[in-house]
């Protein structure tokens, strides 16, 4: 990280953004080619590791730039392989991403946001509280910062993408770019609770697949879960969904985290079949994790079979997502950066 506030990141940049700068610091504009590969590509840390760059470039990219690319202050490694990372921006903000490896795909769950302001009651970011945006730049260092060879790249970390539209948009674009990390678009997963004008800007905006957070089909039910339904109903949301042109291989999904005995019942099934049929969009049947002093129990897995076996039967394609991390904290819902102490001492960097 650059300890001098005044040089400009690198990374985050377009290649319109990066050619302006460097007009700005009288560097030829030629060489944003090969800095964009120097980021992207190759996840460039300190400008000296550049190889074809005059040095007398190199160093007024010095006096005016920072690559911007920094690594996270600690990890944990859960026993199914995933790994926990809590990163710490510039400005002191605490974020966390899990690294989830499954034989040839290799999965990123990245944050958006340091925790979140959406007040999900099933969620322990919410519980974290909301401390502010992340730049496009920090969503994708997430990637580029981590000894992986990502495949796929999730924005189901802590935060909601929704309430960050800018600047996930650009990280997409990031990642999806030639000039960026040339990431596969359908490879990269947008997840929302939903607000319409968010949803509306990612369906038109980006090729990405969207994941939509419902948890229960029923508009009473699902707010006393996911409050942002007073605002954006989900059923409005999903008649969006299906009125967008699905292109060739995106996905659209709604994510259902079932809880036994709250919305697991065979009228929910019932409900959920009705909401969804003749859509094309999938259901992901997610196990419930349980934060702190919570009654609350996931569905069995032979619950799950079920709801799914009913749904696919029914012409409506549906899966059971198998829990990954959960002894770190690492599974859905359970991200929650908890080292206040460094949060609170850092807040004024």
């Amino acid at each position: 990280m650059a300890s001098d506030s005044s040089l400009k990141n690198l990374a985050g940049m377009t290649p319109g953004e990066l050619r302006t700068h460097l007009s700005s610091a009288g560097i030829e504009e030629d060489y944003g080619t090969k800095l964009l590969y120097w980021i992207y590509k190759r996840s460039l840390k300190r400008f000296d590791d550049i190889d074809n760059i005059p040095k007398s470039v190199i160093a007024k990219l010095k006096d005016h730039f920072s690559p911007g690319l920094f690594g996270p202050m600690s990890s944990v490694v859960s026993d199914d392989g995933s790994v926990k990372y809590l990163f710490r921006n510039p400005a002191g903000l605490l974020y966390e991403s899990v690294y989830i490896p499954d034989g040839r795909r290799h999965t990123l769950c990245v944050s958006v946001q340091s925790g979140c302001r959406m007040g999900c009651s099933f969620c322990a970011t919410g519980d974290y509280g909301w401390h502010g945006n992340l730049a496009a730049a920090e969503i994708v260092n997430q990637v580029l910062s981590l000894p992986h060879n990502i495949t796929h790249v999730v924005f189901m970390g802590m935060g909601e993408p929704c309430d960050n539209t800018d600047e996930v948009i650009k990280a997409c674009n990031i990642l999806t770019a030639e000039w960026g990390l040339a990431k596969g678009r359908t490879n990269i997963t947008v997840s929302t609770v939903g607000i319409m004008s968010g949803l509306k800007r990612f369906l038109e905006e980006t090729q990405c697949n969207i994941t939509l957070s419902l948890h229960s089909p029923f508009p009473e039910e699902r707010v006393e879960i996911i409050p942002a339904e007073l605002l954006s109903p989900a059923n409005e949301l999903i008649s969006v969904m299906k009125s967008f042109v699905i292109i060739r291989r995106r996905r659209f999904t709604v994510a259902y985290v079932m809880i036994n005995g709250i919305n697991d019942t065979d009228r929910h099934l019932d409900a959920l079949k009705t909401l969804l049929s003749g859509s094309g969009i999938r259901v992901n049947l997610i196990p419930y994790h349980p934060l702190v002093d919570d009654t609350c129990t996931s569905s069995s897995h032979e619950r799950m079979m079920y709801f799914k076996h009913i749904l696919v039967t029914s012409g409506i394609g549906a899966s059971v997502r198998r829990s990954r991390g959960s002894d770190v904290s690492a599974a859905c819902g359970m991200l929650a950066a908890l080292n206040r102490t460094t949060q609170t001492n850092n807040s004024n960097l």
